[in-house]
């Protein structure tokens, strides 16, 4: 009996008796063919009470009422299985697993994009996973874990898992971005440079180094620290029995800006544990009898940081005109926004704190 060439439906024929039966065939394998969705595609046995209307996928391997079927569109209709052949360019939506398959001839292949297992996937322009990407983002994807894992060696691999990010040049930035609501607050990587930088933000905008690594030498800084180096760049008078602020004036060093040489403090950017120092020196004025030299770190303007250390000289002058130093050191737990000065004290005669021996440090320790 002749047939259509595509869908290969029956025709009527001239003269043929009992035409509705050929008609009717035509009919029930084009309601079996058209809008193609299937329920599974993966049994190879018939299910034990399909519905009528019910269609499958043959899995390989197809036995029963299926065997030979493996491929096939198996339609279930008037209470007996039909075969439908598939053919190049059939479509197929898959029920179990909400996609298309489309048949190329030789059998079904994924229409989505999203490969089956072992398939190969190259090239693509965009992948999209639970978004959409486009030429910003060419790879996107919008879900609440992910999941990189070694392939074991039981598996054929070697057990080991690296995760490679490339620079062209060194001069060039690799890293990842860290952001809230689509802001960039905090980035780690190699920019500009092959030192490796973690930098934090507030506004996305300005950013600063929290930990620094140089590339060459594997040297850590922690410019993020508050830390200070300062002096006085001139021979400061003290007068006699008096303590003092001495005009450190210089910052040599000042990591985040914390010391300032106008009113010659140390301000905590944070709460935290810090350590300061301290190098005095005294030169004084016309005597030549010994007098007392003492010094302090002192906390907002008032607190002694170095007491029980400094209750009686900690240094006896020297009597022919020439310069006598100490050293200090304290640490102090301090809350955002403490002042940190050194204050020194002369008995008995007067004199100069000198510009040549005389320091002032301190850096953020935890």
């Amino acid at each position: 009996m002749e047939e259509t060439t595509h869908l290969g439906l029956p025709y009527i024929m001239p003269q043929q008796a009992q035409k509705h039966v050929t008609h009717n065939e035509a009919l029930r394998m084009l309601d079996g063919l058209l809008q193609l969705s299937v329920a599974d595609r993966d049994l190879a046995s018939p299910p034990p009470a399909p519905a009528d209307g019910d269609r499958y996928i043959v899995a390989a391997g197809a036995d029963d009422a299926w065997t030979g079927w493996d491929g096939a569109v198996a339609h279930f209709v008037d209470g007996a299985w039909e075969r439908l052949s598939p053919r190049a360019g059939w479509r197929a939506w898959i029920e179990d697993e909400a996609r298309i398959l489309v048949h190329d001839g030789s059998g079904w292949q994924p229409y989505d994009g999203i490969p089956e297992s072992g398939a190969i996937l190259q090239n693509a322009a965009l992948v999209g996973i639970g978004t959409t990407a486009d030429a910003a983002n060419p790879f996107s994807a919008k879900l609440n874990k992910a999941l990189w894992t070694a392939r074991y060696a039981s598996e054929g691999g070697d057990g080991d898992l690296f995760y490679t990010m490339n620079k062209e040049a060194a001069g060039d930035d690799v890293g990842l971005l860290l952001q809230t609501g689509f802001v960039t607050k905090a980035l780690m990587g190699l920019f500009g440079s092959d030192d490796w930088r973690l930098s934090v933000s507030a506004d996305g905008s300005a950013f600063s180094d929290a930990i620094r690594v140089d590339g060459a030498s594997g040297l850590v800084a922690l410019p993020g620290n508050a830390r200070f180096l300062g002096h006085i760049d001139y021979d400061q008078y003290l007068a006699a029995d008096t303590w003092t602020r001495v005009a450190i004036n210089i910052a040599d060093q000042n990591d985040q800006g914390a010391f300032d040489g106008g009113t010659n403090r140390f301000t905590a950017p944070a709460a935290g544990l810090y350590a300061f120092g301290a190098s005095i020196g005294w030169k004084q004025n016309g005597s030549n009898v010994p007098a007392p030299l003492k010094a302090k770190l002192v906390l907002n303007g008032t607190t002694d940081l170095t007491a029980p250390l400094v209750t009686s000289d900690l240094a006896q002058l020297a009597t022919d005109g020439s310069e006598s130093a100490l050293n200090l050191q304290a640490m102090a737990v301090l809350a955002a926004g403490d002042t940190v000065e050194l204050q020194q004290f002369f008995g008995t005669l007067d004199g100069y704190v000198p510009a040549g021996t005389t320091r002032l440090w301190g850096f953020w320790m935890a």
